[in-house]
């Protein structure tokens, strides 16, 4: 990738300073053009790393070194030692789990964020930190028609923070402390948490950390006949057992975008049944809010007016670079006395003046990053519509791979598509007269996962796996930055080549 063979010993002109200006602006270009060799190459690195566990142990020193090493040298060992253990998210034919978008304006607000070293935990600490995340939150709340409740002009507001992880165990925080404000925390082993058996695993561990009793988290079967999405009347049914049992229904985690099937929940029907007994319903689109800046998809966030908070990550889908996770809510105030400290050190007039929002209350964490930063950057260089191209040309190409699948009898598409994720496997048809395979479920789901095993094991493309209704699903999910049509062809190449011989292999 352009880096000299031999060891060059860095020119250090002040090698007391850990900050000398001309070497930063030296090793700076270096870091630079090491990357953007490494995205010309990408292509041409396994996507799934190959190494066995372990494998760095036995490259690297016993200890850290003694003596200064130059970036040469350093920059030579990434490429040899480090490159290989890397999963490339960013390669063209990433289609595993759910994309991590990078950007040029994404990537450059990170670098401008990290060099500024701002940690803006308030409004005093770096007064354009909060101001501008006040702002971004607000335009991209616009951008998706939120009710003006959830921004800042409309008395709501938005923070930025790690990941959804985060946010749900922030919003859940601020459920239980408002719950318990009303019954008592004595009745803390009372609140009961709701969510589908589609809904992310960390809204369990957000519950975990608030304390909520493990016995009380309710996980509710979704089915087909709702393309996996929650049943509301399924929920009512939960609801009033908890009520019956003399429970407290306290949070429910809605989902638009599941992380298998991208299913959505039908929010209007929930948050209404949830307003009725003070549920707090936090609407988590992680990967899938970011279409609905787009019109055509804005109609998956009807009902969000009933919702307390709501959730994205623009690391996802919307190319500004883990992590930037963006959560709105309709009442700050919910938020801020769940988690707010104030010790003597940090008082200043424009906190005590009601003015500023001091973002260490709004999260679990106190110490913050300038995210806002990058997310400006990339909401300015590309702009909305350039956006709205970006992920309707990714919905494009998913619907041009579930053609491709549908023009093939061996494979079948296993739920409809909503977004740029295709679900599909190796059908029944495909084994059809073959009498060493038997017909069970459990044969056909182990005969799929065999297929994604030796498919991710070539290197050439990468997938993940999700169990959807008791099916073994292969996932497809369109959104690296680099993709085009030429990858999922490619993709669907390596697919079908794969198929075959798993298939001969199993009529020898």
């Amino acid at each position: 990738m352009g880096i000299c063979n031999g060891e060059l010993i860095s020119q250090i002109s002040n090698p007391d300073s850990p900050l000398d200006i001309e070497e930063f602006r030296r090793q700076g270009h270096m870091i630079i053009d090491f990357l953007a060799d490494y995205y010309q190459n990408i292509e041409k690195y396994p996507v799934r790393s190959q190494v066995d566990p372990g494998y760095l142990k036995s490259r690297l020193a016993d200890s850290a070194p003694y003596h200064p090493e130059s970036i040469e040298t350093i920059l030579n060992d990434v490429e040899n030692d480090i490159l290989p253990g890397i999963t490339h998210w960013q390669s063209p034919t990433h289609f595993a789990l759910f994309p991590c978008s990078m950007s040029i304006p994404g990537f450059l607000g990170e670098v401008l964020s990290t060099g500024f070293g701002t940690v803006g935990f308030n409004w005093m600490s770096s007064p354009a930190a909060t101001e501008l995340e006040n702002v971004v939150m607000d335009w991209f709340g616009k951008m998706l028609n939120l009710p003006s409740s959830f921004l800042f002009s409309g008395g709501g507001g938005g923070v930025l923070q790690g990941t959804t992880c985060e946010a749900m165990v922030a919003t859940l925080t601020a459920a239980r402390d408002q719950m318990l404000r009303k019954i008592g925390k004595a009745n803390i082993g009372k609140l009961v948490v709701y969510a589908s058996d589609q809904t992310h695993f960390s809204v369990q561990k957000a519950a975990q950390i608030a304390g909520i009793n493990s016995n009380n988290f309710r996980v509710i079967e979704t089915t087909k006949s709702t393309n996996f999405g929650l049943s509301s009347d399924s929920l009512h049914s939960a609801i009033n057992a908890d009520i019956d049992a003399g429970l407290v229904p306290l949070f429910l985690c809605a989902t638009v975008g599941t992380t298998v099937a991208t299913a959505v929940d039908p929010l209007r029907s929930i948050c209404g049944l949830a307003k009725q007994h003070e549920i707090w319903v936090h609407v988590d689109a992680a990967y899938a809010g970011s279409a609905c800046i787009c019109p055509e998809f804005q109609h998956f966030l009807d009902g969000i007016d009933g919702a307390n908070s709501f959730s994205l990550n623009a690391h996802k889908w919307f190319f500004t670079t883990l992590d930037c996770c963006c959560l709105w809510v309709q009442d700050p105030n919910a938020l801020i006395k769940a988690l707010s400290t104030k010790p003597d050190y940090l008082k200043n007039q424009a906190t005590d003046s009601n003015r500023v929002v001091d973002y260490k209350d709004w999260q679990i964490a106190l110490s913050r990053r300038f995210r806002a930063l990058k997310l400006w950057l990339v909401l300015r260089s590309y702009g909305i519509v350039n956006l709205q191209k970006f992920i309707r040309n990714h919905v494009k190409m998913a619907k041009h791979f579930e053609g491709l699948i549908a023009k093939n009898n061996n494979f079948e598409v296993v739920i409809p598509r909503n977004f740029s994720v295709v679900c599909f496997r190796l059908s029944p048809f495909a084994l059809t007269g073959n009498q060493k395979i038997m017909s069970s479920e459990e044969d056909l789901n182990e005969i799929n996962r065999k297929l994604l095993e030796s498919i991710n094991s070539s290197g050439r493309v990468y997938m993940t796996h999700g169990m959807i209704g008791g099916v073994y699903t292969i996932r497809f999910a369109v959104g690296a930055s680099l993709t085009d049509y030429r990858h999922v062809e490619l993709a669907w190449k390596a697919i079908q080549e794969h198929a075959d011989t798993l298939l001969n292999d199993l009529c020898v």
